[in-house]
């Protein structure tokens, strides 16, 4: 008899027992919700972290705990699996916005919105200036280490056989990840786009006879104007030159040819000495460009400025002289080139 009260008695207060089953559930509920949308203290400032490719849920939630980040990782696990997230988290570095609640963390690695690298490409640097510096850049995936520039040319799927000149210099932001390859496509893709629009809109007059060509010469009046403002008329000069079958007589195209060989001082015999780029030597534009070319180089080849000048020096001070007769061109040789300066000549 005492055995069947126990259980009539265990009935009637199972009730009661739901009921404050169900108030801690409700309990520990809310009080779930309240740390998951309430920002962590652990973040007072912003902070960097990388969830590797096929890292788990669970070993995520742990390593945020690891990294002191939250406190509580098996709500963290419960949130995803609630929003059924659990697979849908990706990988890379992000950014940890100061004061973030956990609930925003998860929908940042369900975004996907990793951090952004910055890479600026600057004009007049060669190819493997620019690639090298890609290389080095923090992040990036290295694809095309050791390659020749044949083979580079090729994984970028271009239609020239070297990749010189082919990129455009610009700044540009990746994930890391992103390979050399993949910024170089971009860079490409960006080079593509501006030498098409600008084509479109070239001088009627102007007598070269594809993008290309433009490219190159643009890539010569990038390295020869150095930053001046006069691009447009070097650009005029080589393109009057171009047409009256004059060499274009270009110290940078020489020093390219020279690669690894200049040493910083061109010589005479540099001059004299046939490479396929050495514009003393050879008729026409050198086989590929020699730099990368700006927009502003870019517009004064295929719009130069109207003149009869078929000469220009350096006049030491980032400008040049320009002169339409080789006599004038020579006494502004003469006096600039043994860096007497402006006031000292009379020409």
């Amino acid at each position: 008899m005492k055995e069947k009260s126990s259980r009539k008695h265990s009935f009637r207060h199972w009730p009661l027992a739901a009921c404050m089953a169900l108030v801690a559930a409700l309990l520990v509920l809310a009080l779930a919700q309240q740390y998951l949308h309430r920002p962590l203290g652990t973040l007072p400032e912003e902070r960097i972290f990388e969830i590797e490719a096929g890292t788990p849920l669970a070993r995520l939630s742990r390593d945020l705990r690891d990294r002191g980040i939250i406190e509580y990782p098996a709500l963290f696990n419960l949130l995803a699996r609630l929003r059924g997230f659990e697979q849908e988290i990706r990988h890379g570095v992000y950014e940890l916005p100061a004061g973030a609640t956990p609930a925003e963390l998860l929908n940042l690695f369900v975004s996907g919105r990793t951090r952004q690298f910055r890479l600026t490409l600057i004009e007049g640097w060669t190819f493997a200036q620019a690639l090298a510096e890609i290389q080095r850049s923090e992040g990036i995936e290295p694809q095309l280490k050791d390659m020749t520039p044949e083979a580079v040319a090729r994984a970028m799927n271009l239609d020239v056989s070297l990749p010189e000149g082919m990129i455009f210099p610009d700044t540009y932001f990746y994930a890391a990840g992103d390979t050399d390859l993949q910024v170089l496509l971009r860079a490409n893709a960006r080079l593509r786009e501006i030498l098409d629009l600008e084509w479109e809109s070239r001088s009627e007059e102007l007598s070269l006879d594809s993008p290309y060509q433009a490219l190159i010469l643009a890539s010569i009046v990038e390295k020869e104007a150095a930053g001046s403002e006069q691009r447009g008329l070097i650009a005029g000069v080589f393109l009057r030159r171009l047409q009256m079958n004059m060499r274009l007589q270009s110290d940078p195209t020489v020093i390219y040819g020279l690669g690894s060989r200049f040493d910083g001082d061109l010589r005479a015999a540099d001059l004299d000495e046939t490479t396929p780029y050495n514009t003393y030597r050879i008729n026409g534009l050198p086989p590929t460009p020699i730099a990368l070319a700006g927009l502003e180089s870019i517009r004064a080849s295929l719009r130069p400025t109207a003149s009869d000048f078929l000469y220009f020096v350096g006049t030491n001070d980032g400008n040049h002289y320009f002169s339409e007769t080789l006599e004038e061109h020579n006494a502004a040789v003469d006096c600039y080139q043994r860096n007497r300066g402006d006031a000292d000549c009379a020409l």
